[in-house]
């Protein structure tokens, strides 16, 4: 009967330790869906009082493949909490990588599509107000990373964000 507790007890011990990993593990950005966080850190950048919605974006389109602006009044903060993400998940990223990231094809009624990237004035002013936010902050070679301060944000979001979701 010795032999056999001990594989027992050792199972207990390992299935333990991995509960304990799992409860003290921190939640990141990667470990929930994009649409998800996105949309919640969209709403706590629309609730915030240092992110504010520039005049213009209204009347602007994302990119020059785009016929119209965007229908909805809070595309500019899903915009920025996309573009954080972006951030986050790739350090070093600029505004060529992520107008590359956000264009599309230009349909160009009967000729062939095109590729064409989207509009930098708006990436450009994200990445403006969540440098002065403290979240990002531009490296050495050029590009965004995460601040220290705008990686404990997002992470504190994507935690509650991962909460909402195992109590559902």
């Amino acid at each position: 009967t010795g032999t056999t507790s001990v594989p027992s007890c050792q199972h207990q011990l390992n299935q333990y330790i991995s509960t304990m990993a799992e409860e003290t593990r921190g939640i990141c950005v990667r470990d929930v869906p994009a649409k998800a966080f996105i949309a919640a850190y969209a709403e706590h950048l629309k609730n915030s009082d240092k992110f504010e919605l520039p005049v213009w974006a209204d009347l602007v389109k994302t990119s020059v493949a785009k016929e119209l602006a965007p229908y909805g009044d809070d595309w500019y903060y899903i915009r920025a909490a996309s573009i954080a993400r972006k951030v986050y998940l790739r350090p070093g990223v600029g505004v060529g990588q992520l107008r590359k990231w956000y264009g599309g094809n230009n349909r160009r009624g009967t000729r062939t599509e095109h590729f064409r990237k989207a509009n930098a004035g708006i990436i450009r002013s994200v990445l403006l107000q969540l440098e002065e936010m403290k979240v990002t902050e531009k490296t050495e070679g050029g590009g965004r990373q995460m601040s220290r301060v705008g990686q404990q944000d997002l992470d504190r979001i994507a935690g509650r964000v991962f909460e909402d979701a195992e109590e559902e």
